[in-house]
């Protein structure tokens, strides 16, 4: 009996051992490491993110970064902030491979283009190369309810976009130059790391907002390469010139209340995006 409890010590030990081990090695990995992280939903708050990966560029052990990118887009300058920080990460000598999933469309193919190799799948949903300004004007059915709505502003265009009432051309043709300028910066981001995979030219007759599956991304020169996320991992080794290196699966950070609400959270923060706001402009 008494070498049987010795036994079961011993067995509880080790696998207390192995457990603690594990937590170790995931928090405060050793040796090199390939950092995966996901950027998944609508692109409104790209802090969090962008502080990953000012983190992890500054980590000895990480030697590469795999972004999984499964957005439909979301706000300008939300998704230029994540381009800069990838640049940032590349500025230090380590690669950036992109891994689209489902969707990587708009500010999602935005973030892309900033990697050093992007991976799509077949049927994954890319391109959406274009700016968007949406306003709903609510005037008709205020008046039918008697109401009124008056603005006291200090300049003509200070109330554009208010739902209480229609834009006038002057204010169309404002709205317009600021789409055709923020589709500029979205070429130029494109162009700075793709030019040698797709001209100019070629690029701004697809930059209509059309859709693309993954492989006709490919053909247009928009992806390097079809693969998985694997695939995208084994390509960041190569790149790092670390072939041993370990893949490290980032977790995403949530606050209690997001661990409480879940989905309904990501669901709010959709419906926000979509919002029209005054200036909400959109890849």
């Amino acid at each position: 009996m008494r070498v049987l409890k010795w036994l079961l010590i011993l067995f509880s030990l080790l696998i207390i051992f192995s457990v603690v081990k594990e937590f170790i090695l995931s928090k405060f990995p050793v040796g090199h490491r390939i950092a995966v992280l996901k950027l998944s939903g609508v692109i409104v708050n790209p802090y969090p993110l962008v502080n990953k990966i000012e983190r992890l560029k500054d980590s000895k052990n990480v030697v590469a970064l795999v972004l999984r990118v499964d957005s439909p887009g979301g706000s300008v300058g939300a998704s230029q902030e994540i381009y800069r920080a990838i640049e940032r990460f590349k500025s230090a000598g380590k690669p950036v491979v992109i891994s689209m999933g489902n969707v990587a469309a708009s500010g999602g193919y935005y973030v892309s283009a900033a990697g050093n190799y992007i991976f799509a799948n077949e049927g994954t949903i890319t391109g959406s190369i274009g700016v968007i300004i949406q306003h709903v004007a609510y005037k008709k059915l205020v008046e039918k309810l008697g109401i009124e709505a008056t603005a006291i502003k200090t300049g003509k265009f200070k109330d554009t976009l208010s739902p209480f009432r229609e834009l006038t051309q002057e204010e169309k043709e404002y709205l317009q130059n600021l789409v055709n300028e923020a589709l500029e910066q979205f070429i130029q981001a494109i162009l700075k790391y793709r030019s040698n995979k797709i001209s100019e030219e070629k690029l701004r007759e697809i930059a209509d907002g059309r859709i693309f599956t993954g492989r006709q991304a490919l053909e247009l020169g928009l992806v390097d390469e079809l693969g998985s996320l694997y695939d995208a991992i084994e390509k960041a080794k190569e790149l790092s010139g670390y072939r041993d290196a370990k893949p490290v699966f980032i977790q995403e950070e949530k606050s209690l209340l997001k661990r409480l609400v879940g989905a309904d959270l990501e669901e709010i923060k959709i419906i926000n995006a979509y919002t029209p706001l005054f200036y909400l402009m959109d890849y």
